[in-house]
């Protein structure tokens, strides 16, 4: 069954109570970016934001931490309320292990990044401890970008993988899911879609409405996502 990730930068944080309460009930993820404006030139969301998601969230929170310094973020996060910290590949050279080992400890789940340049090789020496393993298939940063089609090679990988060496990460997409590239990722091995503006949030004014939007593109692009596609995980 796949599942999907509202990335919460592209909401209306004008109605957050009401748009957090709605997607309860509908996501199976909430995928929140904290940036520095070092990592990327960019400023978003914070552990703060986290910290009030917490107050309404039923779903699993995924950290994603595009910043130059992944430890100074890393205790605030999880004292916040992610389940999941989802950390950069060109970051964590020299210190991965020990962030693992410190999220691990944490009891919270690992995930990684991969910018669209980076090899998938780059996370090799650790990928066996990955629960969730994000592609980027637009450069890190900002919302609305194209799609960039040599990342469905890496997806494939990243399937074969898994496969492979019996790995237990969830291939995750960040970057332009939506129903012109939904089913080239399916096929290509993606298990979770992480959708932002194009793909839900300006799909319709009301966001019920827009997910059932969402929701039909994807079906009618790759079929039933298996059950009630209404129905969180």
């Amino acid at each position: 069954m796949y599942k999907f990730s509202p990335s919460l930068m592209c909401m209306d944080i004008s109605s957050f109570k009401e748009q957090v309460t709605l997607l309860n009930s509908y996501a199976n993820f909430y995928h929140v970016d904290i940036m520095d404006g070092h990592f990327v030139k960019n400023i978003t969301l914070s552990p703060f934001f986290i910290k009030e998601l917490k107050k309404l969230a039923t779903l699993p929170i995924d950290a994603h931490l595009m910043v130059e310094n992944p430890e100074d973020f890393l205790d605030e996060t999880i004292d916040a309320g992610a389940d999941f910290i989802s950390l950069h590949v060109e970051t964590i050279n020299g210190k991965a292990f020990r962030l693992i080992e410190q999220i691990r400890k944490r009891g919270k789940k690992f995930g990684v990044v991969l910018n669209p340049e980076t090899p998938l090789e780059a996370a090799l020496p650790y990928l066996h401890y990955a629960d969730m393993l994000t592609i980027m298939t637009v450069d890190p940063g900002f919302a609305g970008q194209s799609f960039i089609a040599e990342m469905i090679d890496k997806i494939k990988q990243a399937k074969l993988w898994k496969k492979t060496n019996n790995y237990h990460y969830m291939i995750t997409i960040d970057g332009s899911c939506n129903r012109k590239t939904y089913k080239k990722l399916a096929d290509a091995g993606a298990e979770v879609f992480i959708v932002g503006s194009s793909g839900l949030f300006n799909l319709d004014s009301s966001l019920e409405t827009a997910w059932r939007k969402m929701m039909d593109e994807f079906n009618r692009e790759v079929g039933s996502c298996g059950g009630d596609a209404f129905a969180s995980q």
